[in-house]
């Protein structure tokens, strides 16, 4: 029951998807393409109590460079086959529109605070909207999926990446990982926020070093791989094969890994210090593609340069598919260095993810106490716990069905509030043009 609730709720999300990312592209002029202004804004220099533009943009990439870009990506080739990456570069490109609307409205109709300004996909549906009860419905929603099952998949992975070293009980490992969290996300977000932007540029650049190792030694190969992805991703006369698998399945790596659409960089894009929405706008949409066109790409060919489809599982996380490729291509100690990599995407995904959820009980419950909140953590902690030795398949169902559920949400917010994100966006280019 909850795989076909999955399908057909992730049939809905995907259609409302490329459809307003389709409008969005249209409406904005094809503002995803305007790279000079992307990388322009990144050297905003606003002052305030807020974040800066740089830790925001590391921290939602804390967030989107998780699981989803590793374990996420070798479920998508294991269960949709390897066209699947095609529609993963085409959604990640498409709907990086999606990022740059839902960062401006989440600036734009941001609550301000004294100590950080709070926003969000919650903000702007009850606020531009004026729909409170569907702003109260998702940020339950966020708690639920992100706090409750989210977090849990990455404790589960580093879980599994251990176990794949050397065998020990999943309780110890789940012990550690809320040791270490509990440490960081006591110090609040801008705690999480220094931690981020140290810990997500090194993380980055290790991995992609790693897989350009392994890509020139195999460049041979290289074309070929490409071939076979743009065939197979358009092998239309195949929809009674699974085509249609093979282009939901990639659409939804490709939502999951970059959370464009979903509504979760909003969140973070409006506890920025920057006074001008757009500016925060054009940083995220560089965020999709990091996480899209280069991450989840290097996954990708590492996973397709081994000898994966030899393995035949059956409670699949996807870390057993990257741990085959891992140790295919650099021996024995492959299972170490992915165990690095596995903890610090992790580790920045749940740091990310719980800061998701606390900004969601922010929206829930205006005031809350010191104490209540530190209750919260405590709760966050043991659900960490409970994610590190809980069966795989049944998180990422869970954690599936929820992500669909918030894109269907912010989408349809999106779409009714085109004209406030247009409007911004002409007032930002016009006064460039006088500058």
């Amino acid at each position: 029951m909850l795989v076909l609730t999955n399908k057909i709720l992730w049939a809905i999300a995907t259609s409302l998807l490329i459809l307003s990312s389709i409008y969005y592209t249209y409406k904005l002029r094809f503002i995803q393409f305007d790279f000079k202004e992307i990388f322009r804004n990144l050297k905003d220099k606003s002052t305030g109590s807020g974040l800066t533009t740089l830790e925001t943009l590391m921290m939602t990439l804390g967030g989107k460079i998780g699981v989803g870009s590793i374990a996420g990506i070798a479920l998508g080739i294991y269960i949709g086959g390897v066209g699947s990456i095609l529609w993963l570069w085409i959604i990640t490109i498409l709907s990086s529109v999606l990022a740059y609307a839902e960062t401006v409205l989440g600036v734009i109709y941001r609550k301000k605070d004294d100590k950080l300004n709070k926003g969000g996909p919650s903000y702007y549906i009850t606020n531009g909207l004026g729909l409170k009860k569907l702003g109260i419905i998702y940020s339950i929603i966020i708690i639920i999926s992100y706090i409750g099952g989210f977090l849990g998949i990455q404790a589960n992975t580093i879980a599994k990446s251990v176990n794949a070293i050397i065998s020990i009980n999943p309780m110890i490992v789940g012990m550690v990982i809320i040791i270490i969290t509990g440490l960081c996300i006591i110090g609040g977000a801008k705690e999480i926020a220094k931690v981020s932007s140290k810990l997500v540029p090194i993380m980055s650049l290790l991995y992609m070093l790693v897989v350009l190792y392994v890509v020139v030694i195999n460049i041979d190969k290289v074309p070929g791989i490409i071939v076979s992805i743009v065939k197979s991703g358009l092998n239309f006369k195949a929809v009674h094969g699974g085509i249609i698998t093979t282009i939901i399945v990639g659409i939804q790596r490709g939502i999951f890994s970059s959370e464009a659409g979903v509504g979760t960089a909003a969140i973070l894009s409006a506890s920025s210090n920057t006074k001008i929405p757009s500016k925060q706008g054009y940083v995220q949409i560089l965020g999709v593609y990091i996480t899209g066109l280069l991450i989840c790409t290097a996954t990708c060919f590492l996973i397709l340069l081994s000898p994966y489809q030899s393995l035949i599982l059956d409670d699949i996380n996807g870390i057993e598919i990257i741990s085959l490729a891992f140790t295919y291509h650099f021996g024995q100690i492959g299972n170490m260095i992915l165990f690095v990599f596995i903890f610090l995407f992790s580790f920045s995904t749940i740091l990310t993810g719980y800061y998701y959820g606390e900004a969601s009980l922010n929206f829930l419950v205006s005031k809350i106490s010191s104490k209540k909140l530190l209750l919260f953590k405590m709760i966050v902690l043991f659900l960490l716990f409970i994610g590190s030795i809980a069966p795989a398949n049944l998180l990422w169902n869970i954690i599936d069905s929820f992500v669909a559920i918030l894109s269907i949400i912010n989408i349809y917010a999106l779409l009714n509030l085109v004209e406030v994100v247009v409007l911004e966006t002409d007032c930002y280019k016009s006064k460039n043009m006088v500058e």
